[in-house]
């Protein structure tokens, strides 16, 4: 008997094996001649050379289809094996149905797709332009469908890395006075980030891009002195910036970068003299070819059904 192992790398093990490995169970009892044992991240094949090199394309097609669509069922396992044993040509492709318009298939069977008009030109806009700018009103979704396309970018392997900054503003909050160090202070601000990537990318693979610095998630004011290429860069929250941190965040793009740029006019937490550096961009930058600006609206809300109503009533005493 030939012996084969296969390291399951940032791979969500429980996920991709199955409840009480399942999955591979199942695997192993359509090849009855051969030993198939799942030990940690490690599945150890026993058998002859032929079969062992069929059982390896079933596991290596069922780790590609979980790395595209984020979950792995029964249903999946049965199409693979049926398609790898009846020709030993390799396994059927899976139906997933029209896919065009998904961005990224998250954990947990989360599907990320653009679900507004806006939000779609946001999408296209990314496609065509090095820098874009998402500007409108919280709850339209214009980060989290920014980190989707980021991450979409890294997936493709169009860009090495992903950068995701805010500025710490205090929103009628203290920074100093927060328990923790600076670390523990500055987190609460890249929450909805962190969220955002939870729903993309499986846990084990995310800790894996931050500890390598796959994916970084920073504060501002650390890209200053920075050049960033062959990245993926997104500023949150750019209402906040001041005109000189603006600056400095545009001239960080390297000459194989792509930026994002998201924020909001009506929630700028700057001191009341303080010119916002996204007004003063919007403005200067209009015309200049290979830059796209996308505004959403109210009609781009995706949170309860309250919060258009509550943009529309702010958005009607402003004016």
């Amino acid at each position: 008997m030939v012996e084969k192992v296969i390291t399951l790398d940032n791979v969500s093990l429980i996920d991709f094996l199955g409840v009480e490995n399942t999955n591979i169970k199942q695997v192993a009892a359509a090849f009855p001649m051969s030993r198939i044992i799942s030990r940690g991240n490690e599945i150890r094949i026993k058998g002859t050379t032929p079969e062992i090199s069929r059982i390896s394309d079933v596991l290596n097609s069922l780790l590609e289809h979980f790395q595209k669509y984020g979950k792995l069922t029964h249903e999946n396992v049965e199409t693979y094996l049926t398609g790898s044993s009846t020709n030993g040509e390799g396994p059927l492709p899976i139906d997933v149905g029209n896919d065009e318009d998904v961005l990224v298939y998250g954990t947990k069977g989360v599907v990320v797709r653009a679900r507004t008009a806006n939000q779609k030109k946001l999408v296209e806009a990314a496609e065509t332009h090095d820098l874009v700018f998402a500007i409108g009103p919280a709850g339209t979704g214009k980060t989290y469908t920014a980190v989707a396309i980021a991450v979409r970018a890294l997936k493709n392997k169009e860009v090495k890395k992903i950068i995701i900054t805010r500025p710490a503003v205090e929103a009628g909050e203290n920074l100093g006075f927060l328990p923790g160090d600076l670390k523990e202070k500055i987190d609460p601000y890249l929450r909805p980030i962190y969220d955002a990537l939870d729903d993309m990318i499986p846990a084990e693979k995310l800790k894996f891009y931050t500890e390598n610095r796959t994916i970084e998630i920073a504060p501002l004011a650390y890209m200053r002195g920075r050049t960033l290429n062959n990245a993926f860069i997104l500023l949150d929250e750019a209402q906040n910036t001041t005109p000189m941190q603006m600056k400095m965040f545009l001239t960080r793009m390297g000459p194989t970068s792509k930026a994002i740029i998201t924020g909001d006019r009506s929630q700028i937490d700057l001191p009341q003299k303080q010119k916002s550096g996204l007004i003063e961009s919007a403005n200067l930058l209009q015309k200049i070819k290979g830059i796209a600006f996308v505004e959403l609206d109210g009609r781009d809300v995706v949170r309860h059904r309250l919060v258009k109503e509550i943009i529309a009533a702010y958005e009607e005493a402003g004016q």
